[in-house]
């Protein structure tokens, strides 16, 4: 530094020599003051590099410090970790006590629950235990009452007071009798059977067999709104009844016949279905189609093309008229219950029909009008509702081919009967002999039979009991 300073100022002093001494004295100073600068910044320098030196050295002690430090650290944090694992297991424990804590509160609440309804069980046990005490008690007061009303029994047990000696005296089994009807217990919504003893305009009494009687409301006897409680009741008339109330505040037991049908009458009508059985029902009304019955107090209907074999033109003429009929459809989900008047005539048309069949003999030669003419022959009405079929074969002895050549509907011939099998006659025209005897009533015909089930009756005892 000082070199340039040199340099630069003897040019100067070389192109003005001469200059004055005071000038270059001035520059001498100025670099002086330079030199002086420079040496203070030199020494702030030097200065400086020793703080740097002592910032080294701290420096270079708190790495040391920070080395012996971090191990410890490491363990702290090893120790600390430690330390959270085994307060989260202790949480973790915490939260298990916690959980069997309420389990177990949970349990103490149930099982004081089930102590509460012990407890209320017991009570209501012992509420009916108090209950059936008191009807006990009311029996044996009735059965005292009773015995009172009948008189005293004298020691030998044949005089009574105010009473005959022929009047019977009651015994330790009527009492135990009257004692074991009160613990038999009827309950709402029972069904029970009782005897009618009572009837009046607003109900009607049944005799349970039981300390306290019950009753029947009107409205509650039938579906049948045609239903009477003078004419269709009677004393003695058993019933099947639905227990509505145990009493209905005067000490009675309220029942009804009407819900006991509806329950239990299904069941009757389907067996009545599945065994074909011919009932007896009178007709309430009329509707569009047919008319309408109550059977088991259940409302029936029989369609206008059931209620005859023949065609039923004012079904208005039918209305109280009583017919037998069998049930025919039961359909108890949707309460629908079909009868048939016309199954029963059709049956009982077959049994009749089956047993005329039966009487006709073999060999009878009878009067007949042709009913009908078939290719295969011609159906003759032989009297009594019978007839019976001449084959084609059996109308001429010579070959025709066809019926009409020999007969026309409605002409009367002589036929004989040849064959009798599975409820069908078999009859003949070219059999007849001209000299034989003809019947005119089939149905009057006497006859006997082998033992081989054919009859055995030939045509000379048959005429010779018949009257012509």
């Amino acid at each position: 530094m000082n070199n340039d300073s040199e340099t630069k100022v003897t040019p100067v002093l070389n192109e003005t020599p001469r200059e004055d001494a005071s000038t270059a004295e001035g520059v001498t100073a100025k670099g002086g003051e330079v030199i002086a600068e420079d040496e203070k910044v030199t020494s702030e320098a030097v200065e400086t590099a020793t703080k740097t030196e002592t910032v080294t050295s701290e420096a270079d002690k708190a790495a040391a410090v920070i080395e012996k430090v971090t191990p410890e650290a490491d363990k702290v944090t090893v120790e600390d970790e430690k330390v959270s694992s085994e307060t989260v297991d202790a949480a973790a424990e915490d939260e298990k006590v916690s959980s069997e804590t309420v389990n177990a509160a949970a349990e103490d609440e149930k099982v004081s629950s089930e102590t509460v309804n012990a407890a209320a069980e017991d009570e209501k046990v012992s509420s009916e235990t108090d209950k059936a005490a008191a009807e006990d008690e009311k029996v044996i007061s009735k059965a005292v009452e009773t015995t009172a009303k009948t008189g005293e029994v004298t020691s030998e047990g044949v005089e009574v007071t105010g009473k005959s000696k022929n009047d019977p005296i009651p015994s330790m089994e009527d009492f135990e009798d009257q004692i074991s009807k009160s613990f038999i217990k009827i309950r709402e919504g029972e069904i029970v059977k009782g005897t009618v003893i009572g009837i009046s305009d607003t109900e009607i009494t049944v005799d349970l067999n039981y300390y306290a009687e019950g009753v029947i409301k009107p409205e509650d006897l039938s579906n049948d709104p045609r239903f009477s409680i003078k004419t269709d009741v009677a004393p003695g008339q058993e019933i099947t009844a639905l227990v509505l109330k145990e009493d209905d505040g005067q000490g009675n037991i309220l029942l009804s016949k009407k819900e006991a049908d509806n329950i239990l009458s299904w069941t009757t009508l389907k067996n009545h279905l599945e065994n074909r059985t011919v009932l007896k029902v009178k007709i309430a009304q009329t509707v569009r189609s047919g008319v309408i019955i109550y059977l088991e107090g259940i409302r029936g209907f029989i369609p206008a093309s059931q209620l005859s074999l023949h065609y039923v033109e004012n079904l208005e003429s039918w209305v109280n008229k009583e017919i037998d009929v069998i049930v025919i459809n039961v359909d108890e989900d949707n309460k629908k219950l079909v009868l048939s008047g016309k199954e029963v005539e059709r049956d009982r048309a077959l049994e009749d029909k089956n047993s005329k069949i039966s009487r006709l003999q073999i060999g009878l030669v009878t009067k007949g009008t042709v009913e009908k003419i078939v290719p295969y022959g011609a159906f003759i009405n032989i009297g009594d509702g019978l007839s019976g079929l001449v084959h084609i074969s059996q109308i001429s002895g010579k070959r025709i081919k066809s019926p009409n050549e020999v007969i026309k509907e409605g002409e009367e011939v002589k036929v004989k009967i040849i064959e009798v099998k599975n409820g069908k006659v078999s009859l003949s025209m070219k059999a007849v002999d001209d000299k034989a005897d003809v019947l005119n009533n089939v149905d009057k015909v006497p006859f006997e039979y082998s033992d081989r089930g054919e009859a055995s009756t030939n045509l000379a005892s048959l005429l010779s009991k018949i009257k012509l």
